[in-house]
């Protein structure tokens, strides 16, 4: 941290104020270095590790240089560009400009992929002061002619390396070409490498860096750790106790298939958790990121996908249960946690056949972490997530068969029906063992399996006994019993009221069986 405050930066008192009700009081150093020259105009080249401050470090000259023209106007045409890689980054960065863009009566708003453009396309086109978009779908836009570069005065780059991993730089490169040349321009990476270096001397003009911290550097307040278990089985228990902490944290998977199906299996446990992965949807994303973010959801499990689009304040640790296949991986999946001057841990889960690749990865990553060979109960993992409650196998999920319905009193009411002679189990009188479907309330079809002298799916026989002493009010009456322990209600009421819902009439030939005795 800096004695320094926002004020002495030289950001607006408008600007000031929001922070504060934030409780952002003096800015990080990549913050405190930036801000005089990109405030003042200059293009800047910021390069910090993950988590270091490098959103606030941009959106706050962005939003104060559009506030201080005095010509100021809500044209047709965006007025600030800000290219994200991927969309849940540029989600989390427009609530961090949307308040402070607020301030001065600006409009933000976001463009990605994944999702209907129609919202996107509106908003364009009722006027948008400051736009954070994915590469990918902002060019759709403008080849279609819904969106407009020509008026943009100020450019943000944010992680430009990520956007190189992921082969987007082609794209970046026509977008900043379409913007005016004289505009200010702001880069921010972590690191210069893959094609990052050309953007800088192609788009930039004079410009400033400020470097934070060593390139493919880690968080200070970051401790590491390297758990060996002694096999796969060892592994799952392990991975469940440290998921069973009470606060935030974060477990990376290799493949979409095992993220999702880690995340189902913690919940059947009782450890409420949501998958972040390539093959959600965008409201499914979004839906799982609010439930982590809300606290609704304890663990996320992710692929690599969310390992920098995800920044949320709180996550304590982060598991590698698979190790990253690169060492760059490593460090954007551990800077989850460890964020904005806070402490983290960061656990990679080493079996004994993976030993050699992750230790090549943590020496690359400059990591010094001696593996620990654990159990759940070992001190090491006691540490990290508090007493260890005795691992549990997840009781298998048993589904009903559609249409089924019964619950266990009408199963044991379906059985006792079965065992017992008289009219309780009599055989069909005029329906000949046909098994027809009828629809609830619907007038004669509800009927139906009473006219045949079958009761209804989910308590046969009790109906009739009880229909003589409700009054008879209807043909259907005598089912009245029948709707107790049906899920799905269907049939009539006592007093002859069509209710709502599916009356399945039809029964399996070994039900039929057992009720004719």
């Amino acid at each position: 941290m800096t004695s320094q405050t926002f004020t002495d930066l030289g950001v607006p008192a408008p600007l000031v104020d929001v922070l504060a009700a934030q409780g952002k009081n003096e800015p990080f150093p990549i913050q405190a270095d930036t801000l005089p020259d990109t405030l003042a105009g200059r293009d800047v080249l910021g390069r910090g590790k993950t988590g270091s401050g490098k959103t606030l470090a941009f959106s706050l000259p962005l939003v104060a240089r559009l506030a201080a023209k005095t010509d100021r106007r809500r044209g047709r045409k965006p007025r600030a560009l800000v290219l994200a890689p991927t969309r849940e980054l540029a989600n989390q960065i427009d609530e961090v400009i949307k308040p402070l863009a607020a301030a001065f009566g600006l409009v933000t708003t976001t463009v990605y992929g994944g999702v209907n453009q129609k919202r996107q396309v509106d908003a364009l086109a009722a006027g948008v002061d400051i736009l954070v978009a994915c590469p990918g779908r902002l060019e759709d836009l403008i080849g279609q002619g819904f969106a407009n570069l020509g008026d943009v005065e100020i450019t943000v780059l944010d992680e430009a390396d990520h956007m190189a991993d992921l082969g987007f730089l082609p794209g970046v490169t026509r977008l900043l070409s379409r913007t005016p040349a004289d505009g200010q321009r702001l880069l921010f990476s972590a690191t210069l490498d893959n094609g990052v270096d050309k953007l800088v001397k192609r788009f930039l003009r004079n410009e400033v860096l400020h470097s934070v911290d060593e390139a493919h550097s880690h968080v200070a307040a970051m401790t590491h750790h390297v758990f060996a278990p002694a096999d796969a089985d060892a592994k799952k228990e392990l991975v469940q106790t440290l998921a069973s902490g009470t606060a935030r944290r974060i477990l990376f998977m290799r493949t979409k298939h095992q993220a999702k199906k880690l995340a189902k299996a913690l919940t059947a446990a009782g450890i409420p958790s949501v998958d972040l992965h390539g093959n959600l949807s965008q409201p499914q994303r979004d839906r799982n990121l609010a439930a982590f973010g809300d606290g609704r959801a304890k663990v996320l499990v992710a692929t690599d996908v969310a390992a920098r689009g995800v920044h949320v304040d709180g996550v304590e640790l982060v598991v590698h249960v698979d190790p990253p296949v690169e060492h760059k991986a490593y460090l954007h999946r551990s800077g989850r946690t460890a964020r904005a001057g806070t402490a983290g841990d960061v656990v990679t889960i080493m079996l004994p056949e993976q030993r050699r690749d992750t230790l090549d990865i943590l020496r690359k990553a400059k990591i010094s972490a001696t593996p620990q060979p654990v159990t759940p109960t070992s001190p090491e993992v006691v540490a990290l997530v508090g007493e260890v409650a005795p691992y549990v196998k997840p009781e298998p999920v048993v589904v009903q068969p559609q249409g089924g319905g019964r619950s266990q009193g009408a199963n044991a009411q379906r059985k006792r029906a079965a065992r017992t002679p008289g009219q309780d189990a009599a055989a069909p009188a005029a329906g000949g063992g046909r098994r027809r479907r009828g629809r609830g309330g619907s007038g004669q079809g509800g009927e139906a399996p009473a006219a045949s002298g079958h009761a209804p799916q989910g308590g046969r026989g009790q109906g009739q006994r009880s229909g003589a002493g409700r009054g008879q009010a209807g043909a259907g009456a005598q089912r009245a019993g029948a709707g107790a322990g049906r899920p799905q209600g269907a049939g009539r009421s006592a007093s002859g009221t069509p209710t709502t819902g599916m009356v399945v009439g039809a029964r399996s030939p070994r039900t039929n069986r057992r009720a004719q005795g």
